[in-house]
């Protein structure tokens, strides 16, 4: 008698386990993704991948990539906006590194 009633408790509970599991799940794949930021300062001769990091693309990217990235950043840092000289000499040397302007190490600051 009392077997019918534990099989559909159990069965009961492991429905509502899965309604659960996948309840989190959707909520999970529907969460923006945050974006982590560099958490380092800048070295002293940029490289490649410390451009790439101050822009936000890759170190492959290609020409229009990089350009649009660099007006993305310099509008948000820009002087003349209220923004920092010594970011924004950096912001475009990042662009001349990636686009092979310059070796690094021609910073202002």
């Amino acid at each position: 008698m009392s077997t019918p009633l534990v099989v559909g408790t159990t069965i009961g509970a492991a429905a509502l386990g899965a309604r659960y599991l996948i309840r989190a799940w959707q909520t999970f794949k529907a969460a923006p993704r945050v974006r982590m930021f560099y958490p380092g300062g800048f070295d002293r001769d940029m490289t490649r991948r410390e451009a790439a990091l101050i822009l936000g693309v890759r170190e492959s990217a290609v020409l229009q990539k990089i350009k649009e990235a660099h007006r993305r950043v310099m509008v948000a840092n820009h002087p003349d906006a209220g923004g920092s000289h010594y970011l924004a000499s950096k912001i475009n040397e990042a662009k001349d590194v990636l686009l092979g302007k310059t070796k690094g190490a021609n910073s202002a600051f």
